[in-house]
C-alpha cells in the first residue's frame, strides 16, 4: 500500500509552508509491553506494518534529483509487497518533500507530519545541510534516517540511527581529483558556493590534487561564493586570471547554468569543466549545442543495469535521469530486511540489524529482496548485494565501499556513461 504526502511551498519566497496531505491518518503503532516478538524467522509478526516516510527534494535546488529517488523507493516498496512484505504486512510509504537548506521550513514541517505518522525509517534527505537541520529530530525519535545521497565527510558515524547509501566525499572527490588529474591538468580552478556539501567536497579535492603535487590555483578556504549569487562575471573573471587549466564547478543547479556560460563566454576551453553529483544534468534544452561538448562529471553509485532502469521506468515512465534511484531503492531493501531479521518494524529493531542484513557480519550473498529474506527465514546470515554497488556498512554506518561513475558531455549538452572507478571509504 502506498501513502503519499506532498509538501509544497505556496509562495517560493513568502515562507509559508502549505503542506498537500493525501496520506491515510493515523499510522502503525509500535508493540507495546504486551506485544509478543514472534522473531525473523516466522515470517509472521504482531508489529504494525512497516512505514516508511521518505524527505526527497520536489522543489529546491535538488528538484531533479527527486524522480529517481522517488521512483527507487517506490520500485522497492512494490517489489517487497509482490514478494509478501514485511512480516505478514504490506509495507506503506509516504512522500513527503526536503526542499532545499535555503527553505529549510519545508522539510522541518515534512518531519513533523512524517513522526506524527509513525514512520520507523526516513530515506532522505539528498541535501546534506538539510539533513543537519532535521537530522537530531529524526534519530531523537528513534527513527532510522537512511540518506541515499549525502556525502557531506563530517556525517560519517553522526547518530546511530542515521545511515546513508552513498559514500562520503572522500571516494567521490578523490575519483574527481584523480580524474582532474589524469587528464592532464597541473593548475586547478574550482568554482565553489559556500555550502556545507560545496566545502567538503572541495575539502578532498584540493587535498589530492596537492598531494600529487599539482596546485589549487583558486577556489580555497575563503575563495567560495554566496550559494544565493546571480551574477559570476566577476568570479569567472578572477578565477581565470590565475590560469586554471581544469575548472571544477562544485555547486546546484540553481548556480551551475549562470556559470557555465559566463565560462565560455570569457574563452575557457569547455572540454576542460568537471561537474558533480550535485550539478550533473542533462543541458539539452538549457543551451545551445556544443557548449559543454567534451565536460565531464562524477556520480556516486554503479552505472545502473538497462533491466534496472527498465524497471524504474515502469514507476515512473517519466524520468530523464537514474541519479540516486539505485541508493534510494537499496535503502528501502535494507530497512524492510532489517525489519524482518529482527522480527519487528519499530526504529530501534531495524537500527540494530542494518549493518547485519548489509553483510557487516557477512555471510550469503543475496541479489534480491526475495532471495534474501528465504535466506533470513532459514536462519542464514546475509550480504544485500547493492544495486548501487556500494560494499556492507562499516563503523560509521557509511558504506565500506562504492563505485563513482564518470560521465562526459556530447555536442546535444547531454552526459553518457563512460567509465566507473572503484573506491574503499577510510
Amino acid at each position: 500500500m502506498k501513502r503519499s504526502t506532498y509538501a509544497v511551498r505556496a509562495a517560493a519566497l513568502a515562507g509559508a509552508v502549505a503542506l498537500v496531505l493525501t496520506a491515510c491518518s493515523g499510522g502503525g503503532e509500535e508493540t507495546g509491553d504486551g506485544g509478543e516478538d514472534t522473531g525473523g524467522d516466522s515470517g509472521e509478526s504482531s508489529s504494525s506494518p512497516l512505514i516508511i516516510g521518505t524527505l526527497l527534494p520536489q522543489t529546491g535546488s535538488l528538484a531533479q534529483l527527486g524522480p529517481p529517488e522517488i521512483a527507487g523507493v517506490d520500485l522497492a516498496v512494490q517489489e517487497i509487497n509482490e514478494a509478501g512484505g514485511v512480516l505478514g504486512a504490506d509495507v506503506e510509504v509516504v512522500h513527503t518533500d526536503s526542499s532545499d537548506a535555503e527553505h529549510a521550513e519545508v522539510a522541518t514541517q515534512s518531519v513533523t507530519d512524517l513522526i506524527s505518522q509513525d514512520v520507523s525509517v526516513i530515506i532522505g534527505a539528498a541535501s546534506s545541510s538539510v539533513t543537519r537541520n532535521v537530522i537530531d529530530d529524526v534519530t531523537g525519535a528513534e527513527i532510522v534516517q537512511i540518506s541515499p545521497a549525502n556525502t557531506a565527510t563530517d556525517l560519517s558515524g553522526y547518530d546511530p540511527f542515521y545511515f546513508r547509501t552513498a559514500p562520503p566525499d572522500t571516494v567521490q572527490g578523490s575519483a574527481l581529483a584523480n580524474l582532474i588529474l589524469g587528464d592532464g591538468a597541473t593548475n586547478v580552478g574550482v568554482l565553489v558556493f559556500n555550502d556545507d556539501y560545496g566545502i567538503s567536497l572541495r575539502n578532498v579535492v584540493q587535498g589530492v590534487v596537492e598531494e600529487a603535487g599539482a596546485t589549487l590555483v583558486y577556489g580555497g578556504e575563503g575563495e567560495e561564493f554566496d550559494p544565493t549569487e546571480q551574477n559570476f562575471n566577476s568570479i569567472v573573471s578572477t578565477a581565470l586570471a590565475t590560469s586554471p587549466d581544469a575548472i571544477a564547478v562544485i555547486a546546484f543547479t540553481d548556480q551551475t547554468p549562470l556559470i557555465l556560460p559566463e565560462l565560455a563566454t570569457q574563452g575557457f576551453d569547455m572540454s576542460k569543466v568537471y561537474l558533480v553529483d550535485g550539478n550533473l544534468q542533462n543541458f539539452a534544452d538549457t543551451f545551445d549545442p556544443g557548449l559543454l561538448t567534451g565536460a565531464q562529471g562524477t556520480l556516486p553509485g554503479a552505472f545502473p543495469s538497462d533491466e534496472f532502469q527498465g524497471r524504474l521506468l515502469e514507476v515512473n515512465p517519466d524520468l530523464q535521469d537514474f541519479s540516486y534511484a539505485a541508493e534510494s531503492y537499496d535503502a528501502t531493501v535494507l530497512a524492510a530486511l532489517a525489519a524482518i531479521k529482527g522480527g519487528a518494524t519499530d526504529g530501534p529493531t531495524i537500527q540494530e540489524n542494518m549493518a547485519a542484513v548489509s553483510g557487516a557480519d557477512g555471510g550469503e550473498k543475496c541479489a534480491t529482496f526475495a532471495e534474501c529474506v528465504e535466506l533470513i527465514e532459514a536462519g542464514e546470515d546475509i550480504d544485500y548485494e547493492a544495486q548501487s554497488g556500494v560494499g556492507p556498512f562499516n563503523e560509521d554506518n557509511d558504506p565500506s565501499s562504492a563505485y563513482i561513475g564518470v560521465y562526459q558531455f556530447g555536442e546535444d549538452n547531454t552526459y553518457t556513461f563512460s567509465k566507473s572507478e572503484f573506491g574503499e571509504v577510510g
